[in-house]
């Protein structure tokens, strides 16, 4: 029976799959189960910061699965403290404290969570606990019921009322709105510098700084959803400081890229004080406030301490934006009527297409269409939203393999005039 069948018989259909079957990896290269070759520009949707089956990863996955796959939260587990100090010392560079989870949805929670608890603790003048969390029209923050309800795309929610009660949507890069958009009962703004799943969006940086000016004028936490454009990829270990440096976040959410393919997100949470006796902001979630069985273990911890190493020791944050310039001026000299701008940071790029030059048939946007005849022409990328493709190679991806992923794209884009 083939993969297809038992697709079909035994898995929920909750993902629009494409025909393609992988069964092995390496670097920048993927291979399907006919034998065709492909350059992954997708690397699981910035997932693989390394690529596949980077040896240094392998190593440490191999290493740690032969002394300790798991042991429970109970206990001090050494990798969790060494990957916590590593981000807090060289990623974040503030002082601050971790959680371990499994997805970037489960770290939104987290933050969710922080944000209500931290309401409680310095509430409205009538003294009811402050709850919303202030987030932006086309975020994705994640598929739980707290980070969907977070998620400003009403096509993510429908079908799945009530959602969780205290999100307000407000528009992306719009100062005038978060000034005017704060109410009595907000504790919280939650956003992505970089929106990726809907369509790639950079903040600008007046709009960073009138959030982080709104935040502090308001007692309010301001929370960085880094889940996709974290470590490295926007050409920062942040990617709040490529757009503006001088802010400092009360929190943040991580996974995707991390962990260069095992299951592993996280949140942080920054030490600063919180009221006249000096209570730091990450001591508001103690004990018995928040847990997960797998968050953290050993295994996953060793995966992406690797990961995170490699990609500091060897600047591959760097790496993203050589790359990106080489990108976008590659791009630019082909003027091709069928994109319409590159938008995005380091190597998170959005390609928009016109879609009035690319006729998708009915039931397929013109992302799709695109997607699908890159992936016949042997690259693959994701879609991010109707009219724009995703550029998310490893961050430790070459020359002639961007040049060689380009000339596939400006083949299949050139026949659309």
């Amino acid at each position: 029976m083939s993969t297809a069948d038992l697709f079909q018989q035994h898995v929920l259909p909750t993902y629009g799959r494409f025909p393609l079957v992988p069964v092995r990896g390496t670097g920048c290269r993927l291979w399907d189960d006919a034998g065709k070759s492909y350059l992954d520009f997708c690397t699981g949707i910035a997932v693989c910061s390394l690529g596949h089956c980077h040896p240094r990863l392998v190593e440490a996955i191999r290493d740690q699965a032969g002394n300790l796959l798991h042991c429970s939260n109970l206990y001090q587990i050494p990798k969790q403290a060494e990957l916590a100090e590593e981000i807090n010392t060289h990623h974040v560079r503030l002082p601050g404290k971790i959680f371990f989870s499994n997805s970037g949805a489960e770290a939104n929670d987290g933050l969710i969570k922080s944000a209500r608890r931290f309401g409680h603790k310095h509430p409205q003048p009538d003294g009811s606990p402050r709850f919303e969390v202030i987030t932006f029209r086309q975020s994705f923050h994640g598929r739980t019921l707290g980070s969907m309800s977070a998620t400003g795309q009403a096509k993510i929610q429908e079908g799945f009322d009530p959602l969780l009660p205290g999100f307000r949507y407000l528009p992306y890069n719009d100062t005038v709105a978060i000034e005017a958009g704060i109410h009595p009962e907000t504790a919280a703004v939650l956003l992505e510098p970089i929106q990726g799943e809907g369509g790639v969006n950079m903040a600008t940086p007046e709009f960073l700084r009138s959030v982080a000016a709104v935040c502090k004028k308001h007692d309010l936490l301001l929370l960085f959803d880094e889940v996709q454009a974290g470590f490295g990829r926007c050409g920062d270990a942040m990617a709040w400081r490529m757009i503006a440096p001088e802010i400092l976040p009360d929190g943040i959410s991580w996974a995707k890229g991390m962990g260069g393919g095992v299951p592993i997100g996280a949140f942080w949470l920054n030490d600063r004080a919180i009221d006249d006796s000096g209570t730091p902001l990450s001591s508001l979630m103690g004990p018995g406030s928040h847990g997960s069985t797998y968050g953290g273990n050993p295994l996953v911890c060793a995966a992406s301490l690797a990961v995170l190493q490699e990609i500091r020791e060897k600047e591959l944050a760097s790496n993203a934006l050589l790359m990106e310039v080489r990108i976008r001026e590659t791009i630019r000299s082909w003027k091709l009527p069928a994109i319409t701008e590159v938008r995005g940071s380091g190597l998170l790029l959005g390609v928009g297409l016109d879609p009035g030059l690319i006729p998708a048939p009915e039931g397929k946007t013109p992302a799709l269409l695109v997607v699908t005849k890159l992936m016949e022409h042997g690259l693959l990328v994701p879609p991010a939203g109707p009219n724009t493709i995703r550029l998310l190679p490893p961050l430790n991806v070459t020359e002639a393999e961007i040049d060689e992923a380009l000339a596939i794209v400006r083949k299949v884009l050139g026949e659309f005039n």
